[in-house]
């Protein structure tokens, strides 16, 4: 075990399940989601040369989501050098051969395998990419099409109860992805490795977006315009801490992404079809844009994603708190963030 210490091989669950997943969503946002965001903005430019060129940036972001998801991973858990470049080979093996989350299994652990060889011999140009892109290969091509079978039917299987079951599923992953979203955990890596789209995608952003919005508005007389931004635009998760001391504060967030998850689904049908778009909520308004894109920029489309994830976050989870802070189960002080 002390050459795995010396190495940087630390066998952790936050490494591994906190750290690694959180830079996975992030290599999908600089690469997937910002390249849907350039697909989204090129519909409406009239401009032809700008258009083309807004697709090329799209074309070619999407094609490096495999490499980006792998390098964000690889970083977190402390690869680097000849490790960490190797790794782009892996992540793109992985992407296409078992998604998100097949490339986060491979890519972790082809990384802690590469960085236990890596400057252990004279030959480390040779040996590490040999022993970190075969190892990932191997594992791709051994568990990656499970995988990715796995959770392409667990994510239809979501999205097809959502459809059939619209107000009681529409809450239900509404209330999950939002309090995952809060947890340390990536939401964003969750709804793509499920490939949460479509009305199921729509009821996660009501969620998320519950989630942010409602904390924000709730905790606006200990944090003010500063804790409206670091978490009506940031995350919500900044409010762990809190939680973890009072859990009653985060019963209003949750009543509220019930209401909007079941409103999004059963009433309303808004989309998202952006899956990673889903577990972003307001965090620089990657989820409201995600919804937006799904149908275009209408006056309906842009009332709903109005509605749904700014306008009854924040009056649903003000009028849910207000008994709670009346009653003195919910003092001011117990929302206050060191910001």
């Amino acid at each position: 075990m002390s050459y795995f210490r010396k190495k940087g091989v630390v066998i952790s669950p936050k490494r591994y399940f906190i750290d690694a997943l959180g830079a996975m969503a992030l290599g999908l946002f600089a690469s997937l989601l910002i390249g849907t965001i350039f697909g989204t903005i090129s519909d409406y430019v009239t401009y032809k040369p700008a258009q083309e060129f807004l697709l090329r940036m799209k074309e070619y972001s999407v094609a490096a989501q495999g490499p980006a998801m792998a390098i964000a991973i690889g970083s977190a858990l402390g690869a680097e050098g000849l490790v960490l470049f190797s790794l782009c080979a892996v992540g793109a093996a992985a992407n296409a051969l078992g998604g998100p989350l097949g490339t986060y299994v491979t890519v972790v652990v082809a990384a802690e395998v590469g960085k236990l060889v890596y400057k252990s011999t004279k030959i480390d140009i040779i040996i590490t990419p040999t022993v970190t892109i075969g190892v990932g290969v191997a594992i791709a091509l051994m568990i990656g099409p499970w995988i990715a079978r796995i959770m392409t039917e667990l994510g239809n299987l979501i999205m097809e109860f959502t459809d059939l079951q619209p107000l009681f599923m529409g809450a239900l992953v509404s209330v999950v992805v939002g309090i995952c979203l809060t947890l340390p955990i990536s939401s964003a890596a969750i709804c793509a490795a499920l490939g949460l789209t479509g009305i199921a995608g729509g009821a996660a952003t009501a969620g998320c977006c519950a989630q942010m919005v409602g904390f924000a508005v709730m905790s606006f007389a200990a944090n003010k315009w500063g804790g409206v931004i670091a978490q009506g635009l940031g995350t919500s998760m900044l409010q762990m801490g809190n939680i973890v001391r009072k859990p009653i504060i985060w019963i209003p967030p949750i009543l509220t992404s019930a209401i909007t998850g079941a409103l999004s689904a059963f009433v309303f049908k808004m989309e998202n079809p952006v899956a990673i778009a889903s577990g972003m909520g307001t965090c620089g308004l990657v989820g409201p844009i995600g919804v937006i894109s799904a149908k275009g920029i209408t006056p309906n489309e842009v009332f709903v994603m109005v509605l749904i994830c700014f306008l009854l976050p924040a009056l649903l989870t003000w009028s849910i708190a207000k008994p709670f802070k009346k009653l003195g189960w919910i003092k001011e002080s117990d929302l206050k963030l060191d910001i």
